[in-house]
């Protein structure tokens, strides 16, 4: 995509019209990205979005130093701005992706996770390709950081952006599983799959997953009879009665069940 050079021209006229607070304060947000990070080298080179990630080095917790804007007040603010305008911003985006990029590789994953936030608080809406590659980086950080919440909330806004984004999808189906979400899990593999039908981890995955559901599946359901069954035994207990007294029989004809009254059950 070719990129403009930024226009260097006063946009002060455009805000003086302009009633909606929130458009006043995304800009203000977005000068003071740029004047904090200023002096920071935008030259840096090599990304991450088409590399393969490592997974040690965690820390505890994080916040997210730019909050993400709400979109319609973003809109509202960018309908402002010139074409020239947009892609300037574009372009810091991208630098604030390199300088991320950077300190990601030198395990500064909370440093990537800053300047990750703040590319995706520049860069405009309709740069949808950008800004996916800006969640999908900021996940990985998340990663690093042991945030699985937040890292699945960013490669699920990296993959609306782009439902194909292959590599986003396998991390989210990963961190799925790690997570014991398992029939999400499933489903992102399978997504995997449709996208990439060599993927060798997806292949495993749909293998393995379907027996791990049916696993938990089967405990969940012993664990909820055993509760019906101790409030069973806690309603007949009047009576002098218990779940024992009761046994079902599958008919192997048809598949349904009969309920037989024993007055004297075994121990």
């Amino acid at each position: 995509m070719s990129e403009k050079k930024e226009d260097s021209g006063d946009n002060s006229e455009k805000f003086e019209d302009a009633s909606d607070v929130l458009n006043k304060s995304n800009k203000e947000i977005i000068d003071e990205i740029i004047e904090q990070q200023s002096s920071l080298n935008l030259n840096a080179e090599e990304t991450i979005d088409s590399g393969n990630v490592e997974e040690d080095n965690f820390v505890d917790c994080i916040e997210t130093p730019v909050p993400d804007q709400d979109e319609d007040s973003r809109r509202d603010y960018e309908q402002l701005l010139s074409e020239d305008e947009l892609n300037a911003n574009k372009t810091k985006a991208d630098e604030f992706k390199k300088i991320g990029n950077d300190h990601y590789k030198n395990k500064e994953y909370l440093k990537s996770v800053e300047s990750y936030s703040n590319g995706i608080a520049i860069c405009p809406l309709k740069f949808s390709n950008e800004r996916a590659i800006l969640y999908g980086n900021r996940a990985a950080a998340y990663v690093q950081l042991s945030e699985s919440t937040m890292a699945i909330q960013d490669c699920s806004k990296a993959l609306d952006l782009d439902p194909k984004y292959t590599k986003v999808a396998l991390r989210r189906a990963k961190l799925y599983e790690e997570t014991d979400k398992l029939d999400e899990s499933l489903e992102d593999f399978k997504h995997v799959l449709e996208l990439d039908s060599n993927c060798t981890e997806a292949r495993q995955a749909i293998v393995r997953l379907p027996v791990k559901i049916n696993e938990r599946n089967e405990k969940l359901k012993e664990e909820m009879l055993g509760k019906l069954k101790d409030l069973g035994n806690m309603i007949l207990k009047p009576f002098g009665l218990s779940t024992n007294n009761f046994q079902m029989q599958q008919d192997p004809t048809t598949g349904s069940y009969s309920v037989n009254f024993n007055q004297k059950p075994k121990p």
